[in-house]
């Protein structure tokens, strides 16, 4: 897609432990997880919740 190579990854991630420190990383890593997992949860909750396209509820 981006087009990244080992090199180039491995020098962004060097810039996001200088800036976030070793300490916070773990704690950011969860943090997404989380954020992602919740997002995917509401999603299939919205799958469950939608009506077929008769417009009438099922039972």
């Amino acid at each position: 897609m981006f087009g990244l190579r080992a090199q180039e990854l491995l020098i962004i991630f060097g810039i996001v432990l200088l800036l976030f420190g070793a300490t916070r990383l773990p704690a950011l890593g969860r943090s997404l997880g989380a954020g992602i997992r919740n997002f995917k949860k509401g999603l299939a909750e919205g799958d469950d919740t939608e009506q077929p396209e008769g417009g009438k509820p099922q039972a």
